[in-house]
């Protein structure tokens, strides 16, 4: 466990802190022990727990004492409900009190393989818990005398003698308290376990998505930047345009951060604005056309979806073609799902690329969607028109999102 894993704390033996030794050592071994042994249950818990404990021993009670109570009339011995009722819920009232403790004895030191020093630790623990159930019950209700059947006196002698007349009864009691807190213990740990490996395969997947968008930007950035170096020479006031507007997509970007779903309307608005800034760098050798419906813009769609799949358009359809060609969008709600259609034209020598764009993007939906998004993509040579065909789930954008809107130059004007 690392030391952000531990909420910024830093501890003996952690690589970040190699000087880390002696008392500053000990200091840290001890945070760490404390650090990792169960705390106490909050108070509501803790009323929980009571509550629970109390509920179970209560209703056993009043079934052993109505069996009890039947034994009793069957063989035809003396017996009184309200008496047996009573002495057997003062009874498992009293291991009610003392279940909750043992509990959290078994969350804090459970028996795990062949442990001795647990083994003789629980051993060791059955007189203690017949010591208290004597107590607490000696302090409940004065003992039960068999003899006259009725309520002796509450005394040292008597104390004595309840202990040891329950010594030996209470021992399959103590087996089975033992034996469900275990039960318990294991079920906790392996939910917690289930839990903390989902929350690390969601921080896994994160981290992925982060990667892989670390590695979209400076490759959207260089390609944006190697067609604004051909303009310097030939033309500085359009290359100056154009860093001006990349200057504001970078800023929509960085305002993004790590969202990993925006508005299909802000996705939208930040490929209007890149596409303007490629209509100054193509001129009239580009022809952009667009078929979006206005009721796709209100569901979410990942961020930075479709410009690696139009920069593949352009770079690799368009750009080789000394007369230019066009480009289409096209995007339609079908039912819960979302299709998004990105077509171009192509050069007929041009040669289809599989750079980084379309496998980034394949990647993102796989981590995003798993098996439920679709990306293909395909290149008719006769009509020399290549297609690429996205089809995600259309998630609604929930009341009250609010996503930085993109911010449009007029470089171009």
């Amino acid at each position: 466990m690392s030391a952000a894993a531990r909420g910024g704390e830093t501890y003996c033996g952690d690589p970040g802190a190699p000087g880390l030794r002696g008392p500053a050592c000990a200091r840290s071994a001890k945070a760490y022990t404390a650090h990792m042994r169960p705390r106490l249950p909050a108070p509501s818990r803790l009323l929980q727990a009571y509550g629970l404990s109390v509920s179970f021993w209560l209703i056993t009670a009043v079934l052993v004492s109505s069996q009890v109570y039947r034994e009793r009339l069957q063989e035809q011995l003396p017996a009184v409900y309200s008496d047996l009722l009573l002495l057997y819920a003062v009874r498992y009232l009293t291991v009610a009190l003392l279940t909750p403790a043992l509990f959290y004895g078994v969350m804090r030191w459970p028996l795990t393989g062949v442990s001795l020093r647990r083994i003789g630790l629980y051993v060791l623990g059955y007189p203690a818990f017949c010591l208290a159930f004597a107590v607490v019950r000696w302090l409940l209700l004065p003992p039960w005398m068999h003899e006259t059947l009725s309520w002796g006196p509450r005394s040292f002698n008597t104390l004595l003698r309840l202990g040891y007349d329950t010594f030996a009864d209470l021992f399959l009691l103590y087996l089975g308290i033992l034996s469900a807190a275990h039960a318990y213990a294991y079920f906790a740990r392996s939910k917690q376990q289930e839990v903390e490996g989902l929350e690390m395969r969601q921080s896994l997947v994160q981290s992925e998505l982060q990667a892989l968008r670390a590695q979209l930007h400076p490759h959207f950035l260089f390609n944006t930047l190697q067609g604004i170096s051909t303009l310097i020479d030939t033309d500085p006031a359009v290359a100056k345009n154009l860093l001006f507007s990349l200057a504001d997509l970078l800023r929509t970007v960085i305002k993004y951060k790590s969202a990993d779903l925006v508005p299909f309307s802000d996705e939208l608005s930040f490929l209007r604005a890149y596409l303007e800034l490629e209509q100054i760098r193509f001129g009239r050798r580009l022809e952009v056309q667009w078929q979006v419906p206005a009721d796709t813009e209100s569901v979410l769609s990942p961020q930075l979806l479709l410009q690696p799949l139009v920069e593949n358009a352009l770079v690799h359809g368009i750009a080789p073609a000394r007369q230019g060609g066009w480009l289409r969008i096209e995007a339609e709600l079908r039912g819960e799902r979302l299709r998004v259609v990105v077509s171009n034209s192509v050069a007929g020598t041009s040669e289809p690329g599989f750079g980084l764009g379309i496998p980034n993007v394949r990647q993102r939906l796989k981590y995003l969607y798993g098996d439920d998004a679709h990306l293909s993509f395909e290149l008719d040579q006769r009509r020399a028109v290549a297609r690429a065909a996205l089809d995600v789930p259309a998630f609604a954008v929930a009341p009250g999102f609010a996503a930085p809107r993109v911010a449009t130059s007029a470089a171009g004007a």
